[in-house]
């Protein structure tokens, strides 16, 4: 290791963008190997560091040699304990940072505190802001959510996500070219093996002042989260009947469903749940569960949908709300 300032980018992006897809495609990148990725997670009951890690500890290593931490305190407070632990030789020296927000957060105040706090100013050196945008759902987004745009007009780059299910419409590419015109855009599905290029420091005009992100809105527009925990075995079917069902009637306020669950009918293994509105994706099958904690449990962001009209969507589970 060396006293040189470690690099920091900043990866966003909009609830069920594709953020966390590309990121587990970036960690396989022998490129990538000696980062620490920190995940900032919306809500209390938080399941992306399962889907990348498969690990429920605060840090864990992962096979490529990276480092997984799921944030349970502020971000300032995470970063100097890695920091602090990879000065002691307790963790792995890694030589590069990646913060993964939130769906919901705004990064211009993940900015202000890397650059406000003096000691994360001298030992992490700011490079990129990447920001995850869905092709087939994005240009609505961007029309409807405060955060989501803010997330683009911060952007160093805006990674087109989504492509292989529909191609970037002219009115998602000239909303993002009126949001960012000094970004480069990337088609996240066209990338050639070494995605871990778009981690480097962009040289291009400097960006709008952080302030003016702070007037785009705060996480308002009635949106909430809602964890559960599925007591009983449902079969793939009534799963299916139950997801689909609030997608197809309440899709416009589904904003992203994730989880893990086991079936009735596939009692062997567990899948990774995920659902963007009206759009319900396969299940992504383990081999095993990836922790002790062998309850099927779901996490919903809406838009002024009540938890019981989630659990009485899931009542042949015996649905119980979470946290």
């Amino acid at each position: 290791m060396t006293d040189e300032a470690l690099p920091i980018s900043v990866l966003t992006g909009f609830l069920g963008s594709g953020k966390t897809t590309f990121l587990r495609r970036v960690l396989a990148d022998p490129a990538m190997r000696d980062t620490a990725v920190v995940i900032n997670e919306f809500g209390e009951i938080g399941l992306d560091h399962l889907l990348v890690a498969a690990s429920p500890e605060d840090v864990v290593q992962l096979p490529n040699g990276c480092l997984c931490c799921a944030v349970r305190q502020d971000l300032v407070r995470t970063l100097y304990g890695l920091l602090a632990r990879r000065a002691s030789a307790e963790l792995a020296p890694f030589r590069r940072v990646v913060v993964e927000t939130s769906g919901l957060a705004e990064p211009a105040p993940i900015l202000y505190t890397l650059a406000a706090d003096p000691h994360l100013e001298r030992t992490l050196r700011f490079d990129t802001v990447l920001t995850v945008v869905d092709a087939v759902t994005g240009a609505a987004t961007l029309e409807r959510y405060a955060e989501a745009t803010a997330q683009a007009v911060v952007a160093d780059r805006l990674l087109i996500s989504k492509t292989d299910l529909a191609p970037a419409s002219e009115a998602l590419l000239e909303r993002l070219g009126a949001l960012n015109p000094s970004a480069e855009i990337v088609r996240v599905p066209e990338l050639a093996e070494a995605a871990a290029a778009l981690f480097r420091e962009v040289v291009a005009e400097p960006r709008r002042p952080v302030r003016r992100l702070w007037s785009a809105g705060a996480h308002s527009h009635g949106i909430s989260t809602v964890a559960i925990e599925l007591r009983e075995a449902m079969t793939r079917l009534d799963f299916a009947k139950a997801l689909g069902g609030l997608a197809r009637e309440r899709g416009e306020d589904l904003l992203r469903v994730k989880g893990i669950v086991g079936f009735a009918d596939v009692p062997s293994r567990p899948a990774a749940i995920h659902a963007v509105q009206h759009t319900l994706y396969p299940p992504e099958w383990f081999t095993d569960w990836p922790d002790a904690d062998r309850r099927s449990r779901l996490v919903f962001i809406t838009r002024d949908i009540s938890s019981g009209e989630i659990l009485s969507r899931f009542a042949a589970g015996a649905p119980e709300v979470l946290g």
